[in-house]
C-alpha cells in the first residue's frame, strides 16, 4: 500500500467513526426525551387515593354534597376518594390546609362562595383568595330569615319592629364569621336601622341544631335546611330575587323595599400550581356527576339550587363576587365578632 492509500483509509476510518458517535448521541438524546415522557403520562392521573377535604362540620351542606358525590367520583376517576374533615374559622382552616398543599391533584377541599373572598378581605386568614384555584361550582343555598313556629314573630315587620325596640338583644344565628350568612345579617341590619346579635357557629349542622333547641331567636338559614324543617320553623323573608317554590307564601326581601340577596355557592377547588391536565381531569369528572338529572333533581327536592359551573366560569364568577364584595368590606369588618 502507497502513503497515499494509508492516509485514504485513515480518513474513511475517521469519518465513520465520527459518524457513529454523532448516531450514538442522537439515540440517546432520543432516548432521553422518551424516558422523559413516559415519566409523566399525563393519561395516568390519578394513580392513587384522592383526599377530598371538608371544612365543615360532618351534616352540613358541604359534607352531604361530598357524601354523594364520592361513590361517583370513585367510579369516574378510577380512584379511592377519603373524605376528611378540616373544620374551623368558618372554614378557614381546611383553606389554609389546601393552600400549602402538594399540587399535585391529590388533596382537594369544598369551597364556599363568598366566604373565601370576605375571609381573607377581614383578616389574616392563612389564605388568600386566589390560592383556592376553583375547579368546579356545583350547587347553591339562597338565604332566608327564620324563626320558629313558636316564635312570638309572625311577620318581618314585627321582627324588625321589636329589633328596633331592643337594639343587639335579639339574636341571628348563622354559619361562621366573615361568611355569607354574617355579611347577610350586617346587610339587614345597614338597610333597615336595626342592630342583632350575630351567633356564629361552626357549620350549618349546628347552626340547625341551636336554632331549633332554642339558643338563638332567628336565622339565616340555608335552604336546604328551610325546607327540611318546614314544618317547624316560619320564614319571614327570603333573601333571593324571587320567591322560593318550597314556600310560595313567605315573601322576599325585595318584596318588603329592602334590597337584599345572598346565598352561599359551593364547589371544589385545588391548591395553587395544580397542572392544568389534572385540573381538567376532576373538572370533567364533578360536572359530570353535576349535571346528571337525577342528582338535580335530587338536589331541588332538597331545596338547592344545581349548578355546573367549570374552572374558567367559576374563576370569572368569583372576580364578578369580589368587586360586589369588596364595596361593602369594610362595613362588615367593623362589626365586632360576637363569637365567644
Amino acid at each position: 500500500m502507497n502513503k497515499k492509500a494509508g492516509l485514504t483509509k485513515i480518513k474513511r476510518k475517521t469519518k465513520l467513526l465520527i459518524l457513529a458517535l454523532v448516531a450514538g448521541l442522537l439515540i440517546g438524546v432520543t432516548a432521553g426525551c422518551s424516558k422523559g415522557q413516559q415519566a409523566t403520562p399525563k393519561e395516568n392521573y390519578p394513580t392513587k387515593p384522592i383526599t377530598y377535604l371538608i371544612c365543615f362540620d360532618p351534616g352540613g351542606q358541604s359534607d352531604r354534597e361530598a357524601r354523594r358525590q364520592q361513590p361517583l367520583l370513585e367510579k369516574i376517576l378510577g380512584q379511592k376518594v377519603v373524605i376528611d374533615y378540616k373544620v374551623g374559622g368558618g372554614g378557614a382552616v381546611g383553606w389554609s390546609e389546601l393552600a400549602r398543599s402538594k399540587p399535585d391533584g391529590y388533596t382537594i377541599a369544598g369551597f364556599n362562595l363568598p366566604h373565601i373572598i370576605l375571609q381573607p378581605m377581614q383578616q389574616q386568614t392563612g389564605y388568600t383568595t386566589e390560592q383556592i384555584v376553583p375547579v368546579a361550582l356545583f350547587q347553591s343555598t339562597p338565604l332566608g330569615l327564620a324563626v320558629l313556629k313558636t316564635s312570638p314573630y309572625d311577620t318581618l315587620e314585627e321582627f324588625l319592629e321589636e329589633a328596633k325596640k331592643r337594639p343587639g338583644q335579639i339574636s341571628i344565628g348563622g354559619s361562621g364569621t366573615f361568611s355569607g350568612h354574617q355579611f347577610a345579617t350586617m346587610r339587614l341590619e345597614k338597610l333597615t336601622g336595626t342592630k342583632f346579635k350575630y351567633v356564629p357557629f361552626t357549620g350549618a349542622a349546628p347552626q340547625i341544631t341551636a336554632f331549633l333547641g332554642g339558643h338563638v331567636d332567628a336565622i339565616f338559614g340555608n335552604s336546604d335546611d328551610l325546607v327540611k324543617h318546614k314544618d317547624q320553623i316560619r320564614l319571614l323573608a327570603f333573601a333571593g330575587n324571587e320567591r322560593f317554590e318550597a314556600f310560595p307564601d313567605a315573601p322576599t326581601f325585595k318584596e318588603k323595599g329592602i334590597d337584599l340577596v345572598e346565598s352561599i355557592d359551593r364547589g371544589v377547588a385545588v391548591p395553587p400550581g395544580t397542572p392544568d391536565h389534572v385540573i381538567k381531569k376532576l373538572e370533567e369528572a364533578f360536572l359530570q356527576i353535576a349535571r346528571d338529572p337525577e342528582i338535580q333533581a335530587q338536589m331541588k327536592k332538597e331545596g338547592f339550587v344545581p349548578l355546573a359551573m367549570g374552572h374558567e366560569e367559576c374563576k370569572a364568577h368569583i372576580a364578578k363576587l369580589t368587586q360586589i364584595y369588596k364595596a361593602l368590606a369594610d362595613e362588615l369588618k367593623a362589626q365586632p365578632n360576637s363569637q365567644k
